[in-house]
């Protein structure tokens, strides 16, 4: 089974029907108890709703529980139903997220366009209130070589070294490049040693269970290098996204070890109505 992304575990999942459900319903926002966390969301698997009408859809996650979002840049998702938002200066999304009694710290950017401009993508930020700015690879080869992989980490470090001077984290998801072996040994694997700690963090995704990385040992590996991750509830029998809760994942054990690897934030990232089902349980769930 090929590494599942969130254009391949996201695309197709849901039906119009299930959409309307979780439209139609709301419930009260209350305290998310994991590490004392806001139970937050990725906006990708809303793109579309966003590319509509962003407001209501942030209205729409709110009532359904979450608390915080990670958005994607306008510039670099542009073709993913993120283009409306260039027409807000950073301010105005801010502001129009904090209406609807959401926050928002974190958001995706494409390497390509902070290889472009990174300086005006870090103002955009900053106007936004953004303290994380993440991008999902480093778009590396399919095949790489070492000498790639130092390439790109070399790349990376410059990149996080400008961020972290204008008061920005720049994070680094795992998807498609980072899952790759270069000898026997993983890609991502070599990335911890290549980047650089004060100024590259990392960003997990939780369903990357289904190629063998597992995020407790990952935060137990690697303390203090992470800053959030992307959840994702797993069945191991079916090899499938479930929500939050169900499925086999070991939910306490992931976020008590979370605290070790340095966990700020989490954003549930699924079909929308697997994100509303996890809310639930994410709000009952206790970790010290």
């Amino acid at each position: 089974m090929p590494p599942i992304s969130r254009r391949q575990f996201i695309k197709g999942t849901s039906s119009s029907a299930a959409l309307c459900a979780v439209l139609s319903t709301g419930s009260r926002i209350l305290h998310a108890n994991p590490l004392g966390l806001p139970i937050g969301c990725e906006t990708w698997p809303v793109r579309a709703m966003i590319a509509k009408d962003f407001r209501s859809t942030l209205k729409m996650l709110a009532a359904a529980g979450f608390q915080s979002i990670e958005l994607c840049s306008p510039v670099g998702y542009a073709d993913s139903g993120f283009a409306g938002l260039s027409k807000f200066k950073g301010s105005e999304i801010r502001g129009i997220i904090h209406d609807e009694g959401l926050t928002c710290v974190s958001s995706h950017f494409s390497i390509d366009e902070l290889r472009k401009n990174q300086d005006d993508r870090i103002a955009w930020a900053k106007d936004l209130g953004l303290t994380q700015m993440i991008i999902p690879s480093l778009d590396g080869p399919k095949s790489p070589t070492l000498d790639d992989v130092k390439r790109a980490a070399d790349e990376y470090n410059r990149i996080g070294e400008r961020a972290a001077s204008a008061g920005i984290v720049q994070g680094l998801h795992n998807e498609d490049f980072e899952l790759t072996k270069v000898d026997g040994k993983r890609t991502y694997d070599l990335l911890f040693q290549l980047l650089n700690p004060k100024f590259v963090k990392f960003q997990f995704q939780v369903s990357t269970i289904s190629e063998g990385y597992d995020a407790t040992q990952y935060f137990t590996k690697y303390p203090g290098r992470f800053i959030s991750m992307h959840v994702q509830g797993w069945s191991a029998k079916t090899r499938k996204i479930v929500p939050v809760g169900e499925g086999t994942l070991e939910w306490n054990k992931i976020f008590t070890a979370a605290k070790t690897g340095g966990i700020k934030n989490y954003f549930v990232e699924m079909d929308l109505p697997l994100m509303k089902a996890s809310v639930p349980y994410l709000r009952r769930l206790q970790v010290g």
